[in-house]
């Protein structure tokens, strides 16, 4: 498993959780609603895996130093 691999799988599990816990939140499983919940975890997802590489490598170029 290479690095990078880690970082997807949690942003996908980040992605799903998220989505799933906004449609609970929310209670209407209407269509429009569901779409549009789920582009933005996709969205959300997306943002966590760019933020998290940030993170990571930030942080291990600190390590080395």
């Amino acid at each position: 498993m290479n690095p990078t691999s880690g970082l997807r799988m949690s942003a996908i599990f980040f992605t799903v959780f998220w989505t799933v816990g906004m449609l609970w939140w929310r209670g209407t499983l209407q269509p429009a609603s569901v779409v549009l919940t789920v582009i933005g975890g996709s969205i959300a997802g997306y943002l966590w895996y760019r933020l998290m590489r940030r993170w990571v490598v930030r942080q291990t170029s600190r390590a080395s130093d």
